[in-house]
């Protein structure tokens, strides 16, 4: 496969904070409409990956290729409209607007200050807003305050912000962290229906979790990938085991 045909294509990436290499020399490729799941202990360098990918971060060295264009110049905003998401830890909704309001106000018009004021809710927004509140099962709730919403709910809420823009890469950062069980096996069902059409990397700690939903695992480890493949694989290899699962 030649690297033209990657969604994302990340290689000998570095960057470095006062000296200390956060992430050293990696490089990464992930598929069309692939789900990946990357795990690794705290400190690992998991999160700063995906602050270079969206640009959160800037990069001492390397090159973040997404559908074969070089990114590591571009700014943030910029990397959004090319079709980045990023949801991260903590979730970031509008609690007093309604669940239909939170969706119509990320649907992308033009994106700029102008677009924003002159915003009229069209029957081709209202349209994205159903698909999505179907996709991310809150279909039922679109009247509803956005802060009265349950803890996966806001959570779901604000993945659908991001599938509003219909980003091709979707990037989350511990989405099912505080979550009952039951939210869990719906969040895994979400993830899996919403690869379908693009890629979309995880970073999880709840190894059950990855477990049902990654098509790949990528292991880090001090700002490296310290393996990679399927989950049986990655948890029988024994560098994994040593640095990670076994404690």
């Amino acid at each position: 496969m030649s690297n033209t045909d990657f969604a994302l294509a990340v290689e000998d990436l570095t960057v470095s904070f006062d000296g200390f290499k956060a992430i050293d020399n990696l490089t990464l490729y992930i598929d069309k409409n692939e789900l990946r799941v990357i795990i690794g202990p705290n400190g690992a360098g998991k999160t700063t990956l995906l602050d270079l990918i969206c640009g959160k971060t800037k990069a001492s060295g390397g090159s973040i290729k997404f559908k074969n264009e070089e990114l590591t110049k571009l700014d943030e905003h910029i990397r959004v409209r090319r079709g980045i998401g990023r949801k991260f830890q903590t979730p970031s909704i509008y609690e007093n607007l309604s669940v239909f309001q939170n969706l119509e106000v990320s649907y992308p018009t033009g994106r700029s200050v102008f677009g924003a004021l002159g915003f009229k809710c069209t029957d081709e927004v209202k349209a994205r807003v159903q698909v999505v509140a179907e996709e991310i099962g809150l279909a039922d709730t679109l009247e509803k305050e956005a802060g009265l919403l349950s803890h996966g709910q806001k959570q779901w809420l604000e993945i659908g912000m991001l599938l509003m823009q219909d980003p091709e890469l979707l990037m989350l950062d511990e989405p099912i962290a505080g979550m009952s069980a039951r939210e869990r096996e719906l969040t895994a069902e979400l993830l899996k229906r919403i690869c379908k059409n693009r890629s979309v990397i995880v970073i999880e700690h709840d190894m059950e979790f990855v477990k049902q939903i990654a098509h790949k695992v990528t292991v880090m480890h001090q700002g490296k990938i310290l393996a990679e493949g399927s989950m049986a694989t990655v948890q029988a290899d024994p560098k994994v085991i040593d640095v990670y699962l076994g404690h």
